[in-house]
């Protein structure tokens, strides 16, 4: 059956794509977007990619009036208005704070006046902080994490008490979060909030803790999107791309096509009513591995990557999906490996010009103290 849909953040890189997903399964779709200078740039122009079919709301989320308007006529809400980036939260607290947290009050507050058939939220891995490990005789480890003073020693491995290196295993939603960033503090604000006041206001509500999303309509120009993005970015300007720490550092890279079926499912799926999942691939590789895909994907393999050997204050070692409970009560499968979407993501960025803002952003962090 047909719903009217508002995406808050719906003119960014997993909004739009979500709208075309669903203006394909019959719905009609409103959007709620900034068109923050950060990832659309300057002039409020809506973005070249962005449907003829929605119905775009320029205002903030953070805006009561702009919020109450935008929910007028609507059946469901998938809430992706965010500040995104682990480092640029840890010195732009107040702006993070303000947009995620508190803007997400002021939808929950006029959802509450004006209640819908659901809601879907945006979550995140950085909540987790470190992912899932065992000990090297099959043991969990809980808790763990690496001191200051070993990431000084530029010692990277996660340890347990006895300086043993831990495996990195599949992380489950069931896993305590360790926040470790602005960001994810407000990630796990968003997600909390909401399914507290969908509960208390009977409004199904679905939280998706999504991974390292990748593919095409991602912000080349903003250092603080997805991984792939700027390593795309600093290629196309004939740059190395940086990597933090020895980049062996291991995380789950999901394609936004999957990601957009799993959000769908969120909608459709009445058992998925105020539960959390984790949507990934269910594979992993290192940074390393993945700068150097890219590379051969552009053609710029000759371009190597520069590893800093430092540490960025908010960020961890090794977290990776487990989305076995995704699959089971929500029917989702990944259809996109790494290769097709670099392929795709390759096609997309042909003729695109990308603004490098990578070293400004790293000269931010050094200033403030946040790398290590």
């Amino acid at each position: 059956m047909s719903k009217h849909i508002l995406i808050t953040g719906g003119a960014g890189f997993i909004g739009s794509h979500l709208a075309d997903e669903l203006l394909k399964q019959g719905h009609r779709i409103r959007i709620l977007d900034n068109l923050s200078p950060q990832v659309h740039g300057d002039g409020l122009k809506p973005p070249d990619y962005l449907s003829s079919e929605t119905e775009l709301i320029i205002g903030d989320i953070t805006d009561e009036s702009a919020v109450r308007r935008a929910l007028i006529g609507i059946d469901a809400v998938y809430h992706f208005a965010s500040l995104v980036g682990v480092g640029q939260s840890m010195y732009e607290i107040n702006r993070y704070t303000h947009v995620n947290n508190y803007g997400t009050a002021v939808l929950l507050q006029a959802i509450v006046e004006k209640p819908i058939e659901r809601l879907i939220v945006a979550s995140s891995m950085s909540l987790y902080g470190e992912g899932m490990y065992r000990t090297q005789d099959g043991r969990y480890a809980v808790g763990v994490e690496r001191s200051v003073n070993q990431l000084k020693a530029k010692d990277w491995e996660v340890r347990n008490s006895d300086r043993e290196t831990l495996i990195p295993i599949p992380t489950p939603e069931t896993k305590v979060p360790s926040i470790a960033s602005v960001y994810a503090l407000s990630k796990y604000d968003q997600e909390r909030l909401c399914l507290m006041i969908g509960r208390a206001y009977n409004v199904p509500t679905v939280a998706l803790r999504f991974f390292s999303v990748f593919g095409t309509r991602q912000a080349l120009s903003n250092p603080y999107t997805g991984v792939l993005a700027i390593f795309a970015s600093r290629y196309l300007n004939n740059r190395p791309p940086m990597i933090f720490e020895d980049g062996y550092q291991k995380r789950d890279f999901v394609s936004v096509h999957d990601v957009t079926q799993a959000c769908r499912l969120a909608l459709d799926v009445p058992q998925a009513a105020y539960q959390t999942f984790n949507i990934g691939s269910g594979q992993h590789y290192t940074i390393r591995e993945i700068a150097q895909r890219m590379a051969r994907a552009l053609g710029k393999e000759d371009i190597r990557p520069e590893i800093t050997g430092e540490y960025r204050v908010g960020d961890i070692r090794h977290c990776f999906a487990d989305i076995s409970f995704a699959r089971q009560v929500l029917q989702y499968e990944p259809q996109i490996t790494l290769e097709a979407g670099l392929l795709e993501l390759v096609s997309w960025l042909e003729g695109r010009i990308a603004v490098d803002h990578v070293v400004e952003a790293r000269a931010e962090l050094t200033a403030r103290g946040l790398t290590v």
